[in-house]
This record gives C-alpha cells, structure tokens and sequence, in this order.
C-alpha cells in the first residue's frame, strides 16, 4: 500500500505449504514475501514481469465485467470467506500484486479497474500524474504499524533511535510512518541510517542485527512479535492516519455499468469488513490457509489492525491527511513536488458513510457493525 513504482527485482513465488523441517529464518520468509494492501513491497507481481497481476481467476456473471487487483491474501479472500461472492449481478476478474505500486500501475494502464492500496502508495503515484481515482477509505488502527527493536537492545525511547540504522521499504506506509515518529521525537531522518529494505530482506537484516531497528506493518508486525526476540518500540498510533483505500481507473467510473458495478462491490467490502469485525477468528483461519501464515500470527495481526477498519468517508479531513504525506515527501525530495492530492479523489460513492474521523473498532468486544 503506495514511486511506489520503484523498480525491484522480483521476490520468487511464495510457496503454498512449508516442510516442518525448514529453518526459522526460511520459515519467517516465504510468508513474510506477502504485501498486504495496506503497505509497501515488491514492485511486481508474483508470477509476472513489468508489474503486471497474475490471473487468479473470475466470479459472477453478466454482460460487466470488473477487473480487480488484489493482493495475497486480501480482497478477494475476504469477500469470499463472508460469503459476499454470492450471486454477483457482474463479473470479477481478479489479478494478483505483490503490493500496491503496481496495482497502481495497472490501474493506470487501464489494465485494473479497481483495487485496495495503502495510504501512501496513491501519494506516490499522484506525484508521477499517473490516472486513477481515490474512491473508497478504511479507517483502522495504527497499532500494527511498528518500529521494532530486538528485545534485549538498550533503546527504550524513539529519541534514542539516533545515530542508529532503521529497515523501511521505500515509499510504504512505514516510511512515513518513521518519519513521523522521529519527528515527534524531535529528529529527523538525517539523525538516522535508513536503510531501505523490503520486508524479506529487512527481516534478514533485523535478524542478524544488522541493523538496529525495523519500521513494518501487520502482519509482519505480529510474526516478528511471535517468532523472533523482537519488541515494539513505538506504533503509528497518534502520528499516522490508518487510513486504506480504494482506487480505480477513470474510463471505468466514466463507464455508467462499471461504475454501477463498483459501487456493489464496495458496498460488498464494506459488508466484508464488518464480517471481520464479529468473526476474526474465522477470519484468521481463512487468512492463515491463503497465505500460509501460522493462525496465531493471523489472528494477533488481524486483532490488531484489520478488525479494528472502519469503511469511511473521503472527506476534508481524510484528503488534508493525505495532503500532509504528500507534503512530507515533497519537503524531504522524495518526490518531485507540491501537489494536490484532492485532484486525485472521487467523492461520488461517500454516501451516508462516517466521517473518517470515525475511531477504530476495538477488537475486544465486538457488537453491531457499522
């Protein structure tokens, strides 16, 4: 989730089933290659070159066909584990990416319809004028968006992450993210090493001690947590905005079916989301047999941070966050400048929805969806 069309090489297709047998850091590895919508990754999808989405198959039936990318693990397992593929009036065409970047890209080729992202891919691409539309946002906890140390490192404070090496994959939500952080610390990256690593390869190097600190995202959060000495040392909580969102193509919300169509699917995530919410424990099963993550990884990660969603408004407040990334990244150089994000947003399906102010869900108890 998110310039993010970075070019990288390829991470190898993540296996469906793991040998007991395979070493710790094997293990953490092959499930840790997933990049959920919400974050950073690779800049191609699995199984394909030059960032296009690998086939993964088609629902419903009708004359309109949706093409949706989607990453591992993400929209289309959620519809289908609440049931919401059901009896769809259209058909959806899914592709498979390994993050948002590139999901981004089809979506400017006219190759993707529609897709989940975090929030700091559709920055990214906004900064390169590519074509697509900010239609739909989730709002969540923040509580899964981490930096970690190792457990017996004698950093206890943000403030005392200066001087020191920090992972980050470029341009994800977490490199915002610890951007914000030393800064409410009162530092700034030019106080740090911030080496830019993908999540596999940030993984290695946490591990070994490479470097000092890892700034990631759910579920690598949770599987770090579970299977490595690793400690939260700081979340986003109260310096990012946890927001996600959904992003199309112009031509098809110029289409009058397509768009019909889409604002049915969004209301059938949305309907998803609240399915989550009141079953996180099926949830997590379904989550944990797709992308190969152990159950109570999934189940720690879903708690802390998809669970917790919200389906909000794009409102005022929501585009003047994003607006503060950008301007972040435009201050540092990341970017090529000033712009303005609203230009990328399409209000037309806000409906009656909340405002994104809205505070997460709390996993503890949950009651009537909203």
């Amino acid at each position: 989730m998110n310039p993010r069309s970075r070019s990288r090489p390829p991470h190898p297709p993540v296996p469906r089933r793991r040998s007991p047998a395979t070493p710790l850091l094997s293990l953490l590895l092959l499930p840790l290659l997933l990049s959920l919508a919400a974050c950073g990754g690779a800049s191609r999808a699995s199984g394909s070159g030059g960032g296009g989405g690998t086939p993964a198959g088609t629902d419903g039936k009708g004359s309109v066909t949706l093409n949706v990318g989607d990453q591992k693990g993400g929209s289309e397992t959620v519809l289908r584990a609440a049931g919401e593929l059901k009896d769809l009036p259209y058909r959806i065409r899914w592709s498979t990416f390994s993050s948002g970047p590139p999901l981004l890209e089809a979506v400017n080729a006219g190759a993707v319809d529609v897709g989940g992202v975090g929030n700091t891919p559709p920055v990214f691409a906004a900064a390169a004028n590519s074509k697509f539309k900010v239609i739909a946002a989730t709002h969540g906890s923040a509580a899964g968006e981490a930096v970690l140390v190792k457990k017996d490192s004698p950093i206890t404070r943000p403030a005392q992450l200066k001087g020191k090496s920090i992972a980050v994959a470029q341009g994800s939500s977490a490199h915002y993210q610890i951007i914000a952080s030393l800064k409410k610390a009162g530092l700034t990256p030019k106080d740090v090493t911030l080496n830019r690593l993908q999540p596999a390869d940030a993984l290695a190097a946490f591990s070994r001690g490479r470097v000092d600190a890892w700034a990631v995202w759910d579920p690598y959060t949770s599987q770090a947590l579970a299977q490595t000495d690793a400690r939260i040392l700081t979340t986003g909580e109260g310096v990012v905005n946890g927001l996600s969102f959904q992003v199309a193509a112009p031509a098809a919300l110029e289409d009058g079916k397509k768009s019909a169509a889409l604002k049915d699917y969004l209301d059938r995530l949305r309907r998803a989301q609240d399915w989550v919410y009141r079953h996180p424990d099926v949830w997590a099963k379904a989550w944990a047999e797709e992308t190969g993550l152990p159950r109570d990884v999934a189940l720690a990660a879903a708690e802390r941070t998809r669970a917790t969603a919200v389906t909000v408004a794009l409102d005022r407040p929501a585009v003047a966050s994003e607006q503060q990334i950008a301007d972040t990244f435009a201050a540092l150089g990341l970017i090529p400048g000033r712009f303005d994000f609203s230009s990328f947003v399409d209000t037309r399906f806000n409906g009656s929805l909340p405002p994104s102010s809205t505070a997460p869900r709390t996993h503890g108890s949950p009651g009537k969806a909203g």
